[in-house]
């Protein structure tokens, strides 16, 4: 049985927002506009941040697979590839988090 990845998912949320209909979630989220997803990010993490505080192991993996859902999905609505937040993350990972750091505070 092979592993759900991040790269499924993105995939998922690719083909549906290339459907059309009322029957998909993602769609619908798309549809309202990059403002509305970017507000569904922040109720998420707000969500996620409070089953952390309330120590509550699965309501935190419930909360964070809704974070990366839509963050996803806010990235697709402002035309984001997630490939380019993996090129930023693997040139961060290049020095010390850090060195990193301070180096984005001279930019």
């Amino acid at each position: 049985m092979s592993r759900f990845t991040v790269h499924d998912l993105v995939a998922i949320i690719d083909a549906r927002a290339a459907s059309g209909g009322e029957a998909s979630y993602t769609k619908k989220l798309l549809d309202k506009g990059a403002e509305h997803c970017a507000k569904k990010l922040g109720e998420e993490a707000v969500e996620t941040v409070i089953a952390a505080i309330e120590n509550d192991r699965d309501h935190l993996i419930a909360e964070s697979a809704d974070l990366v859902f839509h963050l996803l999905v806010l990235l697709k609505a402002r035309g984001v590839k997630f490939e380019d937040v993996e090129a930023a993350l693997a040139q961060r990972t290049s020095m010390s988090g850090l060195e990193e750091k301070a180096a984005r505070k001279r930019d």
